[in-house]
């Protein structure tokens, strides 16, 4: 068995510094809060959660998804930018602790990371 295959292929970190998240000017989030995870052959997400996100702002789309790692997922839109956040209301055991957060697409925002 290789060193690759026998490492988790999902973990779960405390980050350790702030992130924000913006859609141009707006501030969607700020947190000193958020969960790094780590999946093979993804980029790292950061898992904030919803009570440091503006809520507000986002809208519950239609798109759902199940990942078989994670669990079923809730899509977030903002007025011009589909599915641009995600989360998972009841992830699978192993990720219980992203309960209540979620996740932004950073293709669609500009995450920053202090």
């Amino acid at each position: 068995m290789s060193a690759a295959s026998a490492s988790p292929r999902i973990t779960l970190h405390p980050h350790s510094g702030r992130v924000r998240i913006h859609s141009g000017n707006t501030l969607i989030a700020d947190t000193e809060n958020a969960i790094e995870l780590r999946e093979r052959g993804y980029p790292d997400r950061y898992y904030i959660p919803k009570e440091d996100v503006a809520m507000s702002m986002l809208s519950v789309s239609s798109t759902v998804t199940h990942c078989p790692f994670k669990g079923d997922t809730v899509y977030y839109s903002l007025d011009t930018i589909a599915d641009v956040a995600w989360s998972y209301g009841q992830p699978n055991e192993e990720m219980k602790a992203i309960a209540g957060h979620l996740a932004f697409d950073g293709k669609k925002v500009t995450e920053q990371l202090e």
